[in-house]
């Protein structure tokens, strides 16, 4: 539920300055040049700060703090994470006692003991989170089926270049193997094929497409929502998104029962070994324009 949105200009903070972090700084610095704009940021912070040295273009130093505590000094509205999950286990509570906060890496809400905390959290401090829907295509109905309680099974299938995946053990060695099997012929490599939960930990980087999902199907949760994990070497300019469900069955006719049933395959254009796509930088832009106003709790926007 929403409430009344601020006019002022919203005071954000940005946690990673990877590729997501300098896209983000980048529109949101290029809306300031408007008579009117809606968005200040007001710090950065990143793990290394060697990044910031090789950033080629302008970047205010003054932005850019030391610390994270040293960023909630400066009184933000809302602060992204686009860093790393771990970043949400360890700062998410001190974040939400300042501001809002928006969530980059939602395989952080794997750990059931993360999102338990998240929710309580909210709750005492009345602020919110916010999971972007990124590369997560039609969550808006799959939230509205959700809801219903009429959403039977959904399984989320990313296909992309090998080179585009940062895997933790096993999977890091069964990749390496199974390219070695291939040799110099192109085939889809299953690299996992199962329950949400696990493979948030095993490729963190990678599924956050499939977090979102879990998290939009809440009564199928981590547990039930199904990810598939394939590398394939063809795909050197393109990101693979294909998500699956189902629905209850209905009587057509006297004696005949049909299903609902729905798959979507979304197209991503990608350099080759980017993380993320190029359409999921602008959905992740206009993710962050939807994050205000809204009360307590985990909201995906």
């Amino acid at each position: 539920m929403k409430d009344n949105v601020r006019s002022k200009p919203l005071r954000i903070g940005i946690l990673g300055f990877g590729h997501l972090g300098q896209f983000i700084y980048e529109y949101f610095e290029t809306e300031r040049s408007n008579a009117i704009y809606d968005y200040e940021i007001v710090f950065i912070w990143n793990r290394s700060k060697d990044i910031f040295t090789k950033y080629e273009q302008q970047l205010d130093e003054k932005l850019i703090v030391t610390t994270i505590e040293e960023g909630l000094e400066r009184s933000p509205d809302l602060i992204i994470e686009v860093a790393h999950p771990d970043i949400i286990e360890t700062y998410a509570e001190k974040i939400l006692n300042v501001s809002d906060l928006f969530i980059g890496s939602p395989t952080a809400l794997a750990r059931t003991s993360i999102e338990n905390v998240l929710r309580k959290k909210t709750r005492d401090s009345g602020h919110a989170v916010y999971v972007g829907t990124g590369a997560f295509w039609g969550a808006e109905d799959i939230n509205k089926m959700n809801e219903r309680d009429t959403l039977r099974s959904l399984t989320i299938t990313m296909k992309k270049h090998p080179d585009s995946y940062k895997l933790n053990e096993p999977l890091r060695s069964k990749l390496i193997e199974e390219r070695n099997k291939l040799g110099d012929k192109h085939g889809e490599i299953i690299l996992y094929s199962g329950p949400v939960r696990e493979l948030c930990q095993l490729a963190p980087n990678n599924v956050n497409t499939m977090a979102v999902g879990a998290t939009v199907a809440s009564h199928l949760g981590f547990d039930g929502v199904q990810g598939c994990l394939i590398a394939d070497e063809s795909l050197d300019d393109r990101h693979i998104v294909e998500i699956e469900l189902t629905g209850p069955e209905t009587m057509v006719g006297e004696k005949k029962k049909l299903g609902f049933h729905l798959k979507t395959v979304r197209t991503n254009p990608a350099e080759l070994g980017a993380v993320t796509g190029k359409a999921t930088l602008l959905s992740f832009v206009s993710s962050i324009k939807c994050a205000k106003g809204y009360t307590t709790g985990i909201h995906v926007v």
